[in-house]
């Protein structure tokens, strides 16, 4: 017998509809800002001014990406921030994920004491003054290795982790690899690890995401500009081009050329440059992200 299918009441057609209508709103609300940072970038800085760039671009005018990559500063920055993030989210998955499963095992009889260490460091730090005389005496400051060897361990992400591996993973499939004489490493590298792609995909994620953004590093800690991220790099031409404007309209000139018009787009194209490879990432993680960010959520 095949199921009768549900008739739908008019209430059910309007929840259907009204729920539709909120789910456009809120995607409009966080995808047009992001859309309209594009196409102002793109567009003449006179018309953006005057509010008449809102759907497409008008005037197309490259003038701030020709300023923004014609700067030799650019390309050294990518090339320190991608070493940085390749290297620190390796790094941070070596340590966080086998952690996270050493944690979860009820066997190991230390581990409520060493999650609350972790914990621990969430709410509380020497601060800014002793963290500073701390990497001078381990000999990281100006050394790139103070963007990947700090950062080794997020401990919110580790409790992620941990919580997957203990909740996650069937009990019985580590008892049957137990009967087989698998050891506990083995579990984790041959069962564990390969069941875990959402959870390391995430984690991974979340890390890279986290050392693309990170300006603080460069911005107290190192001072040679040969190791400076490409964070500090669009501040520092941000902040160059807009005092250049404001210098042009203290000095009573017209602006035509270059003026606050102009540094707005170099902004636009900032703001696109330092966000473009993670968004361009992003689709090819999405399938795992949305996997592991429910985890958790639905036990069956």
């Amino acid at each position: 017998m095949s199921a009768t299918p549900l008739k739908r009441t008019p209430g059910d057609i309007v929840f259907a509809l009204a729920l539709g209508a909120i789910c456009v709103a809120v995607l409009f609300a966080v995808v047009y800002p992001v859309y309209f940072v594009v196409i102002a970038s793109v567009s003449n800085p006179s018309l953006i001014s005057t509010g008449e760039v809102w759907l497409w671009p008008k005037g197309v005018n490259l003038f701030g990406y020709r300023e923004i990559l014609n700067d030799e500063r650019i390309w050294t920055g990518y090339r320190n921030t991608l070493l940085y993030s390749v290297a620190g989210t390796a790094l941070n998955l070596v340590v966080t994920i086998p952690a996270a499963y050493a944690l979860s095992r009820p066997e190991f009889r230390p581990r409520r004491i060493l999650m609350l260490f972790f914990v621990f460091t969430m709410f509380f730090n020497g601060g800014l003054i002793p963290t500073y005389l701390l990497y001078r005496d381990l000999g990281l400051l100006d050394n790139w290795l103070v963007f990947v060897l700090p950062p080794a361990v997020n401990v919110y992400n580790l409790i992620i982790a941990r919580a997957f591996f203990e909740h996650s993973l069937p009990k019985e499939l580590f008892e049957a690899a137990m009967i087989d004489g698998v050891s506990y490493l083995q579990y984790f590298a041959r069962v564990a690890l390969p069941l875990s792609k959402a959870i390391v995909s995430v984690i991974g994620l979340y890390y890279l995401v986290q050392h693309w953004n990170d300006f603080f590093t460069g911005m107290v800690f190192v001072r040679d500009n040969a190791l400076q991220p490409l964070q500090i790099v669009l501040r520092d031409i941000l902040l160059s081009n807009q005092a250049f404007a404001g210098g042009v309209g203290a000095s009573g000139g017209s602006g035509t050329s270059y003026d606050q018009q102009y540094a707005d787009q170099i902004k636009y194209g900032v703001i696109v440059v330092s966000s473009l490879p993670v968004l361009v990432l992003y689709p090819f993680l999405q399938r795992y992200f949305e996997k592991g960010v429910l985890i958790g959520s639905v036990k069956g």
